[in-house]
């Protein structure tokens, strides 16, 4: 969920669009490349800076909702990240709600994951990143990958992660008026595209209620003006005393995924650079 506020009752069509136009002008740093590539069906992007290590690769899964956003909404992100954290991001165009609703999602990220280890890449040098509805899927995939005794990759990344999507926490009605980016009536609809007939209090589906247990380290960035503050201060607790090495960053007077303004505001520069640092410290050797 990224962009300009989204207008309530908005149609998931009008959501879409406002969220590829907000982002149309996007501008990647020098010396950045993009490769169009597709497995299993999935089509996806490698997209990595010239300084990238071959061996490094963060799988990015981007925001929207579930409802919307591609690798075009968050290729200048990723390129920034790519930068920051010397290593390739695999940009995947996951399945979208309504049309593809859970478990669809989580599948072509699982898939896009398994993809890179059957490709040679080392779980060692695998991160897993995403924002908002990504941030979520991050941590989704990876209890996923932990029940099937999938080899765990070496981070997590989420960045003001949707991970509750029965929205209860205090935050989405204390700053909702506040917060710049989403509201509760967009929410709720992607939601429940989402959900279609499942649970949603499944841990694939609201990571909030996962065992946490054997994670790799985590880090989590939110805004304190952003309606799901909450989502983050609960998930990184639970995964505390699971005994995970897990970092939140609170970043005071910032707003939902406020990372997407990299080139407009040193604090956003400051926590993409953040990012890369951990990403890169936590590539095991």
């Amino acid at each position: 969920m990224v962009g300009s506020k989204y207008k309530k009752g908005a149609s998931i069509v009008q959501i879409r669009k406002g969220l590829e136009d907000a982002t149309r002008l996007a501008f990647l740093p020098a010396n950045t490349s993009v490769e169009e590539i597709s497995f299993s069906g999935i089509p996806a992007e490698w997209v990595y800076s010239k300084k990238a290590d071959e061996e490094n690769v963060v799988l990015y899964l981007h925001g929207g909702g579930y409802n919307s956003g591609s690798p075009s909404t968050h290729r200048e992100l990723a390129a920034h990240i790519s930068k920051d954290s010397k290593a390739k991001v695999l940009l995947t165009d996951y399945r979208l709600a309504p049309e593809y609703p859970f478990p669809a999602a989580l599948e072509d990220s699982i898939q896009s994951y398994r993809w890179l280890i059957e490709a040679g890449y080392s779980s060692d040098k695998i991160a897993i990143a995403g924002d908002s509805a990504g941030g979520g899927l991050t941590l989704a995939t990876c209890v996923s990958l932990k029940d099937s005794n999938d080899p765990m990759p070496s981070s997590l990344v989420c960045i003001s992660p949707w991970t509750d999507l029965e929205i209860t926490g205090e935050s989405v009605e204390a700053l909702e008026n506040i917060d710049p980016m989403v509201n509760l009536a967009s929410m709720q609809l992607m939601a429940s595209n989402y959900i279609a007939t499942n649970d949603p209090r499944s841990p694939l589906i609201s990571p909030l209620h996962a065992d946490f247990s054997k994670f790799p380290p985590i880090l989590i960035h939110v805004g304190s003006n952003e309606m799901l503050l909450d989502d983050s201060k609960r998930v990184a607790e639970k995964a505390k005393q699971a005994g995970v090495d897990v970092t939140l960053n609170i970043y005071q007077e910032m707003w939902h995924v406020f990372h997407v303004f990299y080139r407009l505001m040193p604090e956003a520069k400051k926590a993409v650079r953040a990012i890369g640092s951990f990403i890169e410290k936590n590539f095991r050797r």
